[in-house]
């Protein structure tokens, strides 16, 4: 749920381009569900007959022509008008063995050819072991059929184990099934780093097909305008992105609709700093650019790694990072940020009397512990950030007289979190916070605990 957090990383596109513009053509005519192909039922999906049902074990006469469309008179109007742009095919197998003509053209317009599987298919009810056989028979059909294997992947209609799959396979540069990003990334599986270029769904001629979706290509048109605007002006503030497209011969490919695709074309081509291209040639630029690095990965931890690296946090209070082990860790948990959302929860879910015994093992400022070299690295350090480590004779019995007096009214020690403050800041509070009641200073120390554990977690757990 973190993904690349507050500030996304800058791809570095090709000739300092402020947006990448990826156009995907799914080729399913010829792979959907039919009898004629072997399945129980007609194809129910992607259609111009929104709400369509399947027909089991009958042919459904005007489903099969809607697709038929798409390869015999869709397919070629899109061709006309893309075969001069990089263009990223997602093919399904069958699909393309049914399209020797087509393919020709594909290749000969320079596109690349993804699989989109064996079939245009549902998965989610499939088992483990029947969709790593279809990937695998997809893989070898597409290869006799175009030469090459796909280096490129993208089921649509997948399982929970689609990516997993893939990512198992290994002779994938990408995978596209996800639309949890606008800038590539990896996902590891069992020691392998998966390269995910992310899809779209909402760019996407599909929703001519569906309930809500576009009623007109004006509105298509609108719709990618006014992404194109925004991510190019992300673009333009150093944070640039990818914007995917996503095509369907039968869809898109009519005549009343395909203008609105050239309309975007042409104007997407007036702006400078516009890198049209395909999906290999970005995931080619993003394994250079970003290779996968490993990095800590809190969430990842087994009970004792954890609480033995994070125990210090809160100061001699292994506890803390032991109730936060036992929460839902995920990847989201994997930043300074996010665990410390894990260890403060933890903190503040406890009583009252372990909140104390907490609040009491954090030392004086400037005290005792301090002068006999007794604390903490981390506390050594922050003590020292704020030149408290080269007080002079006064300031010691300042500080002194200070913490006695704090600890005799409020019966813990004063407690600030050093790194946001100097020596005069650090001495004007102490003074003021003397005169709080002690429910008030109970609650500011528990929030000064917090803000430490923060400071420490973002030396250990760098962006």
């Amino acid at each position: 749920m973190r993904g690349y957090g507050p500030r996304t990383p800058d791809p570095k596109w090709p000739g300092n381009a402020r947006i990448a513009v990826q156009i995907v053509l799914n080729y399913e005519e010829g792979g959907e569900n039919n009898i004629l192909h072997g399945d129980k039922a007609s194809e129910a999906f992607l259609s111009e007959i929104v709400g369509a049902a399947a027909w089991d074990a009958q042919r459904h006469w005007n489903m099969e022509s809607i697709y038929e469309y798409g390869a015999r008179a869709g397919f070629w109007r899109l061709h006309r008008l893309l075969k001069n742009l990089p263009v990223t095919v997602y093919g399904v197998a069958t699909a393309l063995a049914r399209a020797p003509e087509q393919v020709a053209a594909m290749q000969d317009a320079g596109w690349e050819i993804a699989s989109h599987g064996l079939k245009w298919i549902e998965y989610k009810d499939y088992t483990e072991e029947e969709e790593r056989a279809d990937l695998h028979a997809a893989i070898k059909l597409h290869t006799a059929v175009t030469g090459t294997r796909p280096r490129g992947w993208y089921t649509g209609r997948c399982s929970e184990n689609t990516l997993r799959l893939v990512a198992e396979e290994g002779g994938f540069d990408y995978c596209a099934d996800s639309y949890a990003d606008d800038l590539p990334y990896y996902a590891r599986f069992d020691g392998h780093d998966q390269l995910v270029v992310p899809y779209t769904l909402d760019c996407n001629d599909m929703r001519f097909a569906t309930p809500q979706g576009f009623n007109s290509g004006d509105q298509f048109e609108a719709y990618l305008r006014d992404t194109f605007d925004a991510l190019y002006a992300e673009g333009a503030e150093g944070a640039a992105k990818m914007m995917s497209i996503g095509l369907h011969c039968r869809l898109v490919g009519r005549p009343g609709r395909v203008q609105a695709l050239k309309r975007f074309i042409d104007y997407a081509n007036s702006h400078e700093g516009v890198w049209f291209a395909t999906r290999a040639q970005i995931a080619a630029h993003w394994r250079a650019t970003h290779p996968p690095a490993p990095r800590t990965r809190p969430s990842l931890m087994d009970r004792d790694t954890f609480v033995a690296t994070y125990g210090g946090v809160f100061e001699h209070s292994d506890w803390v990072a032991a109730q936060a082990w036992q929460l839902e860790l995920g990847p989201a948990h994997d930043s300074a940020a996010g665990l410390h959302a894990a260890l403060i929860r933890a903190f503040r879910a406890a009583p009252a009397p372990d909140r104390l015994d907490v609040l009491d093992a954090h030392p004086d400022l400037a005290g005792r512990l301090a002068a006999a070299n007794r604390l903490t690295k981390e506390s050594t350090a922050e003590q020292a950030s704020a030149g408290l480590d080269a007080l002079t004779d006064e300031e010691r019995k300042t500080f002194t007289a200070l913490n006695e007096e704090y600890t005799t009214k409020h019966g813990f020690p004063f407690i600030i979190a050093v790194r946001d403050h100097d020596k005069t800041s650090i001495m004007e509070a102490f003074k003021r916070r003397i005169g709080h009641t002690s429910e008030a200073e109970f609650a500011e120390a528990c929030a000064q605990v917090e803000r430490i554990a923060f400071f420490r977690l973002q030396d250990m757990l760098p962006e």
